[in-house]
């Protein structure tokens, strides 16, 4: 599991199997990351991670909660759908549509992942 705080809120995502993935794992090992992140057309928050990751793009429909690396260095956190080529991340935990666009709130965010203690040990 991967965790977002944003706001003060704790957004837990659970993290797909894949070299994207792996390599924010890798990342996050190292320590917290902060990503300021932006809105964009009422459906997600975007932000750089100042690096380029590797892709695993395919052609698909984002549903509310799905974590997305686009372009090779953008972590995008959709509450909208949007069809488009993407590289799954990770899926959001526990939360509604409404609950995530609530804890993500409007505007400019910053965000800090970390991983979970049972993830660092992996």
């Amino acid at each position: 599991m991967m965790n977002i705080e944003i706001n003060g809120k704790n957004i837990r995502v659970k993290l797909y199997e894949n070299s994207s993935a792996e390599a924010v794992r890798e990342l996050l090992k190292k320590g917290p990351f902060t990503i300021r992140m932006k809105d964009y057309a009422h459906m997600e928050k975007f932000g750089s991670f100042g690096m380029d990751l590797p892709a695993n793009d395919e052609r698909i429909t984002t549903a509310p909660g799905d974590v997305i690396l686009s372009e090779g260095n953008l972590l995008v956190i959709y509450y909208a759908p949007n069809t488009w080529n993407f590289t799954r991340l990770g899926k959001v935990q526990g939360l509604s549509a409404e609950e995530l666009k609530e804890a993500l709130g409007k505007g400019s965010i910053t965000a800090t992942l970390t991983l979970s203690e049972e993830e660092k040990t992996l």
